[in-house]
């Protein structure tokens, strides 16, 4: 089946556009992109998820979804993910998870383990909460959003594999329609949350792919994550940052998909 976007009237209030893709009656994926960013972001991964129903929306305040002024805790941001799987009619499904959405993923695990039947977190933390280096920076933020802000804000994460430029300025493009408040609530409602494996239990296989030479998230937090969540198998990319989905897409692409594979055999 061609892809196609679908317009989503959410039950958490807000209509969203989701892309869809693949046979009806293949197991269903739902990619969550990161804080910034929009579906888009996995435009270099789509051609390579054969085999699966996938659903990659574009989340609340970020790319063409609805902005409110208000919604944006990271319970309601889970909650938001789980009312797309009700307007695409899958109860249950894999979920893909990058950076931050890979922390929306684990809330959802958390509120509604019996929609998330398996996990892949790329990039994705044990913790966001306190106050993060780039709070300063985001708090100034006023509309129009400055899209030299955010290209340069592209370099608080350095890179150790090219990314195409069309795929960066695609990336700050996203970051540019974003209106401050989405910005400033997203940020806040990641960073004031406790963290999902803090909060709750995850029982779902995972996969956690992080990259070895991440400026985010510390060793030890990512060997964290994956002795709370039992029975996680944990993959690290030395030569990759914490842009792990920006970098190595083919890789991400192989290790997921075969994960995800071999839990559909079993």
């Amino acid at each position: 089946m061609d892809p196609e976007v679908r317009t989503l009237s959410l039950r958490t209030g807000i209509t969203v556009p989701c892309l869809v893709q693949g046979d009806q009656e293949a197991k269903p994926l739902l990619l969550l992109h990161a804080w910034g960013e929009s579906r888009h972001s996995f435009d270099r991964l789509l051609p390579g998820l054969t085999g699966f129903r996938v659903y990659a929306p574009d989340l609340r305040g970020q790319g063409q979804a609805d902005k409110p002024g208000e919604g944006y805790s990271l319970a309601e941001q889970a909650g938001d993910a789980a009312a797309i799987l009700d307007a695409v009619g899958a109860q249950r499904a894999f979920v893909l998870g990058s950076s931050s959405g890979g922390y929306v993923a684990q809330q959802l695990a958390v509120m509604h383990p019996g929609r998330v039947a398996a996990l892949v977190l790329v990039g994705s933390p044990l913790s966001l909460q306190g106050r993060p280096a780039v709070a300063d920076e985001v708090e100034q933020l006023a509309d129009p959003i400055d899209e030299e802000w955010v290209r340069a804000s592209v370099s608080w994460f350095p890179r150790y594999q090219p990314v195409p430029g069309w795929y960066l300025e695609d990336r700050v493009r996203d970051g540019a329609r974003m209106p401050a408040h989405a910005w400033k609530k997203l940020l806040a409602g990641l960073t004031s949350a406790a963290p999902p494996t803090d909060a709750g239990t995850i029982r779902t296989p995972t996969l956690i792919i992080c990259g070895g030479n991440d400026n985010l998230l510390p060793q030890r937090d990512r060997e964290l994550l994956a002795a709370r969540i039992s029975g996680a198998k944990l993959k690290v990319y030395p030569d990759a940052g914490h842009l792990v989905l920006w970098e190595c897409p083919d890789r991400v692409l192989a290790d997921a998909g075969a994960f995800l594979n071999s839990l559909g055999r079993g």
